[in-house]
């Protein structure tokens, strides 16, 4: 068994989560039992994830994107109600953890995705430093970059071609980072690998350039939560089970 609170006063310090500005809370978003000894990690805090969660025993839920987002009124109804009310009846807690888990070197999305792929960043860029960059050891053309991500993922993915240049250095940004492009251009890129593409960033990618490939938001957010679960459960000798809800966003 382990303290609820004392996980949460461990990830706070570890993520350095007071030095991100975020959209949403990070940390404990539900309150629980105060001793967990199982524990459950996934990207979201959906309905169909909190219900898989405690069907497989989970005390601890732990997230990526999690139930609470600047904008919202505050009422528990709706969608809302129905995802905090089995959490309630089985006395479970959720911690959620987004861009401090997007950001963490060894842990996080970023992190994560790069240690798929191959990639060992080397440069941070963007706001907050949330992106990463690193060389491209072996040699690969666009057409490879798709494919490694599609075999590597086990989906399809999306590429927006660029000028044809050598791919010397990738940047990358997992989930909904398509507004970091220019970011990744300016930090010497000739290659950018983020979740989601919009209409107006695929005009600007073929005229920067530089390839553009969109591998998924959640596709690309699998890994940092299973790594962060996997340590957690090492630390404070909990059980750990990542339960992956396929979405093709």
């Amino acid at each position: 068994m382990a303290k609820t609170a004392e996980i949460e006063r461990y990830l706070s310090e570890a993520l350095s989560v007071d030095s991100f500005k975020d959209y949403g809370p990070n940390g404990l978003q539900v309150e629980g039992r105060p001793d967990v000894k199982r524990l459950v990690s996934g990207v979201t805090a959906s309905l169909a994830f909190i219900e898989a969660a405690l069907a497989a025993g989970a005390d601890l839920l732990l997230v990526h994107h999690g139930l609470f987002w600047r904008g919202q009124d505050g009422r528990l109804t709706g969608w809302l109600r129905r995802r905090l009310a089995p959490l309630f009846a089985a006395d479970a807690n959720l911690l959620a953890y987004h861009l401090p888990l997007d950001a963490h070197p060894e842990w996080g999305n970023n992190a994560a995705l790069g240690a798929l792929l191959g990639w060992q960043a080397d440069r941070r860029f963007g706001e907050q430093q949330l992106g990463f960059s690193a060389p491209l050891t072996l040699e690969i053309n666009e057409a490879g970059l798709q494919a490694l991500l599609r075999e590597r993922l086990g989906r399809e993915v999306t590429l927006c071609p660029g000028d044809g240049r050598p791919l010397r250095r990738v940047a990358w940004c997992t989930g909904g980072a398509q507004s970091y492009f220019e970011a990744a251009i300016a930090s010497g890129a000739d290659a950018f690998v983020t979740g989601e593409i919009s209409e107006p960033q695929w005009h600007l990618a073929r005229e920067s350039g530089v390839a553009f490939v969109a591998a998924g938001h959640h596709a690309t957010e699998r890994y940092g939560v299973q790594r962060l679960g996997a340590h957690l459960a090492e630390r404070f000798g909990l059980e750990h089970q990542f339960i992956d809800l396929d979405n093709p966003a």
